[in-house]
């Protein structure tokens, strides 16, 4: 087992400090859904978490949950983002009762745990509050999370917080990575991110570049 590396940055994320671990996006746990984000909605901040750990090179975790039976393959285009890996596959709806999956954790020797998933009450809850309590500090990206209402989606934040866990967002998990605009070394892969998937401020950057800085469109190429 690595050694848990201390937060050495005053409580903020950076992407020497984090790892971020998305747990079952599958087609089933999505059906469920029913805490009131537009379910587009939440895909799309899924992927703009995942792509900003990608580009910022974050440790990221992926796991599922009787994906044969019940739930269905990880989402497709989240697999895309990160081809070389095979999520960690489940029995249990605790991902930390798992063994594979505690030890892929530990392995990366780090302290800070960024948590998207479904259901936020049970399969986000259960295994934040263990981390918790085995000294972990936990952050829960929560519109990239869901739960089955907006009780339980709310009643599993407050839980989660009152053990001591931190609430965040997409945009803001993003930008924490980034931080000083002076770091140009991820800036333009930023803010193509954004437009992809930053919704009025993806758009907002777009404009900034065709209408102020009158750069093209930015097409994709087929």
């Amino acid at each position: 087992m690595a050694n848990i590396l201390p937060d050495t940055d005053g409580g903020l994320l950076t992407k020497d400090n984090s790892v971020l671990v998305f747990i079952d996006h599958q087609p089933q746990m999505l059906f469920g859904v029913g805490s009131g984000i537009d379910r587009q909605l939440l895909v799309n901040n899924v992927l703009m978490l995942a792509r900003g750990a990608k580009e910022f090179e974050v440790p990221t975790l992926l796991t599922t949950v009787e994906t044969e039976s019940f739930s269905g393959p990880m989402w497709p285009q989240l697999l895309d983002v990160f081809p070389e890996q095979t999520p960690i596959e489940r029995t249990g709806m605790n991902s930390w009762d798992t063994p594979e999956f505690r030890d892929a954790i530990k392995a990366t020797g780090r302290k800070n745990i960024i948590l998207s998933g479904l259901w936020t009450e049970v399969c986000i809850a259960w295994p934040a509050l263990q981390m918790l309590a085995e000294g972990y500090n936990v952050y829960v990206v929560e519109d990239a999370s869901a739960g089955t209402s907006p009780a339980a989606h709310d009643a599993a934040l407050s839980r989660m917080v009152q053990a001591g866990a931190v609430r965040m967002t997409t945009v803001a998990t993003v930008l924490e990575f980034q931080r000083d605009w002076a770091n140009r070394d991820h800036y333009d892969a930023l803010m193509n991110l954004f437009r992809d998937h930053g919704g009025a401020y993806g758009v907002g950057v777009e404009y900034a570049y065709t209408m102020v800085h009158k750069a093209p469109p930015a097409r994709k190429v087929q």
